[in-house]
């Protein structure tokens, strides 16, 4: 079987994780399998679609590098197709007209509901004779087209979750095409996936109810079904459905927040599929090769924002510095901290920098903000590491003597940066910890930074000895 697959998003909002997770699996399957991936956009809704949602879709579908072969394909622009589906089954009587108001439905759903709990479709217009059709037809009266549900069950088996069945009394006959003449998802859906030739159907479990329907439209059309693979839900940690309250976010806002894409597809990835193993880290071309249906849980699965922090912290330190650099550009330049320089006569110092302080880092914000402090003149004193490491009042003499011993090294080097601290802590009489401290906080404001020699081979002499001279005043401050 030739593997085709669409992802078919609805543009009434934004792309979240939810959705996201479902176009992976389908682009990895349709990697591995050497076939094809249709992007279809579901914008039947009129009200609710929006061409910037369809717009952000596409954009975060790219950022994550999953692209498609076929599409986008709008099924707004496929509407008579499927009217005409829904006159090949009315005139095969597996469909009706309908002629019952929604205000004598709803009256009905009202009445019928406290004696029998839900309410159903009672098929009042299915007993019309032709002759009675016809003349509601003559007269202009608004009509829905129906698919009159056939007795017996109807089962399937499901690539995850097995064999699942439901019986036909259970379904009411359910619309096809609105009075307004608007066609329904579940009639759009199944004549775009015939007409596409889908082949696997991957999507939510929360779609598992719509498939005996369409299942029954398969069957009443005398068509093969595709095969149906439902993927478990994400929720949050508490175990209900995933919100913003949980930390979901739409994929740019993650993009927005300094997430890498590969970070992101890896996470998403672990979402309620596993390999077998206890393997996390995958790339891309892992992932292919190890992808199967298989291997997706029945269970739902738990979004973990750490989790995700920690494998974008795992990505960040293995990017190579150079790459490390263009990711962050554009962050930096948000966060107002780019320079020019960065570009060419100082691209080897950003990436040196960056390659010293990203073992601290899980963002690209974060790291972006962090450069600022190495870059710019101004630093920011964490009160708290002020007073923690400036408590000592030897220290407004101390400072100034590291100062003028790193000012007049012959080579400012992590070996000879070193060896004057040291050599320097031994004549005073005081431990070398102290400098080294005092120094992390008077170089970055803060009390936890990268090895303090790195620091100051990264900073260079002038701003090493600028900025330990300039701290001298928080001394008598803390």
């Amino acid at each position: 079987m030739s593997v085709r697959v669409r992802f078919a998003p609805s543009p009434t909002g934004h792309l979240h994780v939810g959705g996201a997770r479902t176009a992976l699996f389908n682009w990895l399957l349709a990697r591995q399998a050497g076939g094809t991936l249709i992007l279809r956009i579901e914008d039947t809704d009129r009200e609710r679609s929006a061409d910037s949602m369809t717009r952000g879709i596409i954009e975060a579908l790219e950022w994550m590098g999953l692209d498609w072969d076929e599409g986008p394909i709008r099924q707004s622009e496929r509407l008579d197709r499927h009217r005409a589906v829904a006159d090949a089954l009315l005139e095969t009587g597996h469909a009706y007209r309908c002629f019952c108001s929604p205000e004598e439905l709803a009256r009905r759903r009202r009445a019928g509901s406290g004696t029998t709990g839900e309410w159903t479709y009672d098929r009042r217009c299915l007993s019309l004779s032709v002759d009675a059709v016809a003349a509601r037809m003559a007269s202009g009266r608004p009509a829905a087209i129906r698919f009159r549900v056939p007795e017996g069950a109807v089962g399937f088996e499901d690539a995850v979750f097995g064999q699942i069945r439901k019986r036909g009394e259970e379904l009411e006959d359910f619309v096809l095409v609105r009075s307004t003449g608007e066609p329904t998802y579940l009639l759009g859906v199944v004549a775009d996936d015939l007409d596409m030739a889908v082949s696997h159907v991957v999507r939510g479990a929360d779609h598992i109810s719509n498939t005996p329907k369409q299942l029954l439209l398969y069957r009443a059309l005398g068509r093969t079904p595709p095969v149906f693979a439902h993927v478990p839900l994400i929720l949050g940690p508490d175990r209900t459905r995933l919100s913003k309250r949980h930390g979901a976010a739409a994929v740019l806002a993650y993009r927005d927040a300094g997430i890498l894409p590969e970070a992101l597809v890896n996470f998403l990835a672990l979402l309620g599929w596993s390999d077998g193993t206890d393997r996390e880290i995958f790339d891309r071309a892992s992932l292919i090769d190890a992808f199967s249906l298989g291997g997706v849980s029945r269970s739902n699965a738990v979004f973990d924002g750490d989790k995700l922090s920690w494998f974008n912290g795992r990505y960040i330190h293995s990017l190579p510095a150079a790459e490390l650099a263009v990711r962050v550009a554009p962050v930096m330049r948000g966060a107002g901290v780019w320079e020019d320089r960065f570009e060419a006569a100082d691209r080897g110092w950003l990436e040196q920098l960056l390659a010293t302080i990203r073992p601290r880092f899980r963002s690209l914000d974060a790291l972006a903000a962090e450069v600022g402090t190495y870059a710019g003149e101004d630093i920011d004193y964490e009160q708290a590491a002020v007073e923690k490491f400036f408590n000592d009042p030897s220290l407004a003499e101390y400072l100034p003597a590291l100062a003028e011993r790193l000012e007049n090294i012959e080579r400012f080097d992590l070996e000879s940066t070193e060896s004057a601290l040291r050599t320097l802590a031994g004549e005073l009489g005081t431990r070398a910890g102290l400098l080294i401290n005092a120094s992390r906080v008077a170089l970055t404001g803060k009390s936890v930074a990268p090895g303090i020699f790195d620091v100051m081979v990264i900073l260079g002499r002038e701003k090493t000895v600028r900025r330990l001279r300039a701290s001298i005043a928080r001394i008598s401050l803390s």
